[in-house]
């Protein structure tokens, strides 16, 4: 990570603000992002429900209210 960059400018849900007023530089940002490592790889899948979740899946192959004979 580059040390000029403060990393709480790195959020990148504050990022576009910061960029904005100009705290954070554009083309240091766009470096830094381009230079993390790509860990998709190493990524699981989740799965999670809610409590009380009544959202029918809509991947079911036995689900029979969805008009195919």
């Amino acid at each position: 990570m580059s040390d000029s960059i403060d990393p709480r400018l790195l959020d990148k849900r504050v990022a576009h603000r910061y960029l904005r007023k100009g705290l954070l530089d554009e083309r240091e940002y766009e470096r830094l992002l381009k230079g993390l490592p790509d860990l998709d790889e190493h990524a699981l899948p989740i799965e999670a429900s809610m409590e009380g979740d009544e959202i029918d899946d809509l991947d079911d192959d036995d689900d029979e209210d969805d008009g195919q004979p």
